[in-house]
């Protein structure tokens, strides 16, 4: 069975290296052109194609699939893989592949189709996640569901931690699923009703939410787009928080406690947290305790909110 793999980021490139670990033949990958990088702009090859590369398989980067798929037709597989990849396939493109397209997607479909769904879990405050392998179709990851399996989200987990996670998962899942195409052992089961998630963009925390769902923002943006938040002037980017408990009566917003042995600890609307890992303006990411240190903060100083 020759396979083309589509796919652009690391998450995906941890599913390519199993595939071809597990002896599948794979006669191309498919990955979004490069990108310029830095601020010299150098142009900079996809974690995908940077795998492919090294395994020594043909890379395909068309700018557009959809009006460039002739070197896709010309690889003769009889199915692809794709994970996110970053363009949606035509049915013309779907049509190619007479044992169909196979996606690794990061979420429990129905829930979270489309973009960010790793992000968007953990912004909800999800209890689980997973990995679903499903067949594709035409529409915003609405096909047909093969396998999928749970994970739990950790308090610890932040976006990085919970996409490393996924994907090692997805990686284990796709491998099983063309093992069993091959055993011609194939159940699929429609979708049900779901949502779709839009992008994630750094956002400006709003202290007026609970603990819970501060926590749960600054670790569903990091380590990128981030959250970040104003005081005094001053712009902090925020990696890591953790909910506390708090019954005082100050404003949310207020920083309750900037010193080196408690490190940063805001009040919410309910509750507080605890900022553990930060990165002031200009600076390195760093221990809220390491940053207390520098007295960049006071107790008593509150946060912006975001303006709406």
């Amino acid at each position: 069975m020759k396979i083309v793999f589509a796919g652009t980021p690391d998450f995906a490139a941890e599913s390519l290296r199993a595939i071809a670990a597990a002896g599948f033949e794979l006669v191309a990958v498919l990955t979004q052109p490069d990108k310029p990088q830095g601020r010299k702009g150098v142009l900079t090859p996809s974690p995908v194609k940077r795998e492919a590369l090294s395994l020594g398989i043909p890379v395909l980067q068309p700018t557009r699939l959809k009006e460039d798929f002739s070197a896709l037709a010309a690889a003769g597989a009889e199915l692809m893989v794709t994970c996110a990849y970053g363009q949606l396939l035509t049915q013309e493109v779907l049509d190619l592949f007479p044992l169909g397209v196979w996606n690794v997607h990061a979420s429990l479909l129905p829930a979270y189709r489309g973009a960010a769904p790793i992000a968007r879990a953990l912004m909800d405050g999800a209890a689980k996640t997973g990995v679903t392998i499903m067949k594709t179709d035409i529409g915003m990851d609405t096909g047909d569901t093969f396998l999928r399996e749970e994970l739990a989200i950790e308090e610890t987990d932040t976006c990085g931690s919970l996409t490393d996670k996924l994907a090692k998962l997805g990686a284990e899942l796709i491998v099983t699923a063309l093992k069993r195409i091959v055993a011609g052992e194939v159940a699929l089961k429609k979708q049900g009703e779901g949502f779709a998630c839009k992008k994630v963009a750094r956002t400006q925390v709003d202290f007026s939410r609970s603990a819970e769902e501060v926590s749960a923002l600054i670790r569903g943006l990091s380590p990128a787009p981030l959250a970040f938040g104003t005081a005094e002037g001053l712009t902090v980017n925020f990696y890591f928080a953790e909910a506390l408990a708090h019954c005082g009566g100050e404003p949310f917003g207020t920083v309750l406690s900037a010193e080196p042995k408690t490190g940063l600890i805001v009040k919410c609307g309910t509750g507080a947290v605890r900022i553990s890992q930060l990165q002031p303006a200009g600076g390195k990411i760093m221990r809220d305790v390491d940053f207390c240190n520098g007295r960049k903060l006071a107790k008593g100083q509150r946060f912006d909110q975001p303006v709406l």
